[in-house]
C-alpha cells in the first residue's frame, strides 16, 4: 500500500491528536480541509486507520503496577492456542497480548492495583487453566510507548548486479 508524504502527515498529525478538527488538521498539513477530508476518509477505507481511541493514565485508573507474563501451553494445537488466546484477551487485567515464537506462546501485559494483584492474576487465573504448562512473570518498573507510528517505506532496496 502505497503512502505518500501528505499520507504520512496526516497520520502523524491524527496520531498526535485525533480530537482536533479536519480544518486544524488540513491547517498542520498545509492543505485545504476537503483535501485533508478525503485523504483521511481514503486511509479509514483502506484499513490504515484502525479507529480513535482515549489514551488513559494507568495510574488515575487505579492500575497503576504492570507486569509481563510470559505463559506455555500444552499441548501446543492449534484449537488450545486459540481458545487460550480468546480468553485471555476477554480479561480486564490483560492490556496486551502477544502470540510469540520460543519457549512461551504468549507474553500477556497487564495492568492491576497492586503486587497482590500480579499475584492474584498469576495463581487465580492463570494457574487453573489446565493448558497452562508454565508461567514466568516479570515485574514493569516503567512502559514508555511510541505515540506517533511512522508507517515504513513500502519500497524494499533493490540491489544491482556491479560488472566486475
Amino acid at each position: 500500500m502505497e503512502l505518500d508524504a501528505l499520507d504520512r502527515a496526516l497520520l502523524r498529525e491524527l496520531q498526535n491528536d485525533a480530537r482536533q478538527t479536519n480544518r486544524e488538521l488540513a491547517a498542520k498539513t498545509g492543505v485545504s480541509p476537503s483535501t485533508s477530508l478525503e485523504r483521511v476518509r481514503l486511509l479509514r477505507e483502506r484499513g490504515v486507520i484502525t479507529g480513535y481511541h482515549a489514551a488513559l493514565d494507568l495510574d488515575a485508573a487505579n492500575r497503576p503496577v504492570q507486569a509481563l507474563i510470559s505463559v506455555r501451553i500444552r499441548p501446543p494445537a492449534r484449537p488450545v492456542i486459540e481458545g487460550f488466546r480468546e480468553w485471555a484477551a476477554r480479561l480486564p487485567e490483560v492490556i496486551g497480548l502477544f502470540v510469540t515464537s520460543g519457549t512461551h506462546d504468549f507474553l500477556l501485559h497487564i495492568a492491576v492495583p497492586d503486587v497482590d494483584g500480579v499475584y492474584a492474576f498469576v495463581i487465580d487465573r492463570l494457574t487453573e487453566r489446565r493448558e497452562v504448562a508454565d508461567v514466568q512473570t516479570t515485574m514493569a518498573y516503567e512502559h514508555v510507548q511510541s505515540r506517533c507510528i511512522e508507517p515504513a517505506a513500502s519500497e524494499r532496496p533493490r540491489f544491482s548486479r556491479r560488472a566486475g
